[in-house]
Parts: C-alpha cells; structure tokens; sequence
C-alpha cells in the first residue's frame, strides 16, 4: 500500500445550511453531488474534488474535538482570503511558518473545527 493523498475530511455539525454556507463564503467551497445517505448533510467542492463532507444531524453537545487538532488545505489568494475574513468576520491569525516563511492563517469554523490555510511565502499579505 502507499498513501496517494488526502481525499477528504469530514465536519460534523447541528445546522448543515449553515456550515455550507461558511464554508462557501468563506473558502469558496461550492456543494455538489453527494449519496442518497439515510442522515443530513453536504459534500462540498474545490476545483471538481469532494473535498469537505459534513455530516448533520448532531446535536450541539456531540461537537467536541476529538485527537484531531486541526485540518489544512493548500491555498492562494492570501491578501484576499484575509480580507473576505475579515469581513465575514471571522476571527483569524496569519503569521509566517519558522523557517520556510510559508504563510498560515488560522480560524475555527461555526462548529468550533479549526482550519488552517497556507499560502506561500513569497504571496503579500496586504491588497
């Protein structure tokens, strides 16, 4: 076996209509074909991949964080993505990565699941 990459994650929620909008708004993410699953929810979208499954139907007490810190995606855009945080606003933290001076932004989604964005180092942070 050898690992190929990542196919998806998966984001468990009590208002699935809200967490895609979030997740539209926020990262462009757009909602496609999914299975007739006998539960609610939504598989979104980046570039014609399923790339974020969310699953409805939890009640607010069921979304804790498991041992699973945070996920992240690959991303461009960054004096952009800043912006269109800032005014959904979404609290957020962008710093550069030691080392690589790679830039990360931080930010939790409406379910409390942390999200990271990394864009590269020589991308500017200002419009």
């Amino acid at each position: 076996m050898s690992i190929e990459g990542m196919n998806h994650f998966t984001v468990l929620t009590d208002d699935v209509p809200k967490t895609v909008r979030f997740y539209g708004a926020v990262l462009g993410l757009v909602p496609g074909d999914r299975p007739n699953f006998e539960f609610p929810g939504a598989w979104l979208y980046a570039q014609g991949r399923a790339i974020l499954h969310i699953i409805g139907g939890r009640p607010p007490e069921a979304l804790q964080p498991g041992v699973i810190d945070h996920i992240a995606l690959s991303a461009r855009g960054l004096a952009t993505t800043l912006q269109t945080l800032t005014a959904h606003k979404v609290e957020h933290v962008c710093q550069r990565q030691v080392g690589s001076g790679a830039w990360q932004v931080f930010f939790f989604d409406p379910n409390g699941a942390r999200v990271e964005l990394d864009f590269a180092a020589d991308e500017s942070a200002q419009a």
